[in-house]
């Protein structure tokens, strides 16, 4: 287990698209000392959905709102030890995944009865201190798929998702009703690489699709833009601003932020009131949660501008994205 250090390593973080939609911490934490917290990270902080946690926490323990530690690169064998470590530590809140590890994980909360637990999972909430969360970013995926549908040459864009579990399958079918939008006669390929990280798989997973006919990749998963920088052909980041790792590529992200969620779950075990809820919904665009990041000289205009339009309807609740969390076909 490690304690976290500023200058660790590199973090990627979000773009200024959500930056100004970052919650401040609750009053009620800004009053109190730090507040003990641990992440448990099954993939390293690299990877992109761990690095937007990881992200968020940072920056509550530079506000001085918590006292971070963390652990990365846990299997799902040693998770539950991970979890009961910490517990035994006096973290008031334990942020993880319990996708792996369902079963286990609610088994160490129930426990740890005093301790607030907040796992990403694809179940529901349980008893007063487990709770879970979902990364609800397909909205900002369904703007970046119009976005594709216009500007594909091919009529062929491609995603490259980790493993088919509900919220990933969301993001891509939100990704791909995008596309529908403005382009109905595009084709959408779909690959999956049977594991959260592996940027070498993603990679060679994107080639095959660009060897296909697609011309824009949707990356669900780290390492696809690097199959369309290598292949000089557009894509799309998820979670994370991508464009200044891979510029002239890279032109749009369905940007995700951890940190509404956090506040609200720390807020919570504060107060002493229950986490075991779904906190999923805190990750919808109008509440900051997610949004989408375009580079405009590399989008045309009108696309941009049709775009916008349906992004403002989100906003204003007159447009609701459709939510399918069935595998992509």
């Amino acid at each position: 287990m490690s304690r976290f250090h500023i200058n660790r390593r590199h973090l990627l973080t979000t773009g200024a698209a959500i930056g100004a939609a970052t919650l401040a911490a609750p009053s009620i934490l800004r009053a109190q000392t730090a507040v003990k917290v641990a992440g448990i990270h099954a993939s390293p902080v690299e990877n992109a959905w761990n690095s937007v946690l990881h992200a968020a926490m940072v920056a509550a323990d530079a506000e001085g709102v918590i006292d971070y530690t963390f652990s990365e690169g846990v299997s799902g064998t040693d998770y539950p030890r991970a979890m009961r470590e910490y517990a035994e530590a006096g973290n008031v809140l334990i942020v993880g995944e319990s996708y792996a590890v369902e079963r286990e994980a609610r088994e160490v909360a129930g426990d740890y009865p005093d301790t607030a637990f907040l796992m990403g999972s694809s179940g529901e909430a349980a008893g007063d201190n487990f709770g879970v969360f979902g990364t609800w970013n397909w909205e900002a995926a369904y703007l970046a798929g119009m976005l594709a549908g216009r500007m594909t040459q091919s009529g062929i864009v491609g995603s490259v998702g980790a493993i088919p579990i509900p919220e990933v399958n969301m993001l891509i079918n939100g990704f791909a009703d995008g596309v529908a939008r403005t382009n109905p006669d595009a084709t959408h390929l779909v690959s999956f690489i049977g594991t959260f990280f592996d940027p070498p798989r993603a990679r060679e997973a994107g080639l095959a699709q660009i060897d296909a006919g697609a011309d824009i990749l949707f990356g669900e998963r780290i390492g696809t833009a690097d199959a369309a920088q290598e292949r000089g052909i557009p894509a799309i980041g998820s979670l994370i601003d991508y464009t200044p790792r891979y510029p002239g590529t890279v032109f749009a992200n369905a940007l995700w932020s951890f940190r509404p969620l956090l506040d609200t779950a720390l807020a919570d075990a504060v107060a002493g009131s229950p986490v075991g809820k779904n906190y999923t919904p805190l990750s919808l665009m109008a509440d900051g949660g997610n949004d989408i990041s375009y580079v405009a000289d590399m989008v045309p205009a009108d696309a941009a501008a049709e775009m916008e339009e349906v992004r403002a309807a989100i906003m204003a609740g007159e447009f609701e994205v459709p939510r399918n969390f069935d595998e992509p076909a």
